[in-house]
């Protein structure tokens, strides 16, 4: 059984792309620090251990943010956790 469409609102919608906004700015903020120590790390081994450590800390809090953002859609969206839409 299919469920009905769910029409959003331009608040909700706003709401959204302003949540993606934050996501894509914490994404890319991460990326350029885990590069820059990449780069670091070439010339300067000592700088590794950092890399690995910011790797480890920041990976899961990129992933925690795209969960939460993917929770958001749905419950904006209507479509029940682990669900995809048809």
């Amino acid at each position: 059984m299919t469920e009905p469409a769910r029409t959003l609102s331009a608040e909700e919608i706003t709401q959204l792309q302003k949540k993606f906004s934050e996501i894509k700015h914490s994404i890319n903020n991460a990326l350029a620090v885990m590069m820059a120590l990449s780069e670091m790390s070439q010339r300067r081994p000592d700088y590794a251990e950092k890399l690995a450590s910011t790797v480890l800390s920041k990976a899961p809090q990129i992933v925690s943010s795209l969960q939460e953002f993917t929770q958001a859609l749905n419950d904006k969206a209507g479509t029940p956790s682990g669900k995809k839409p048809a």
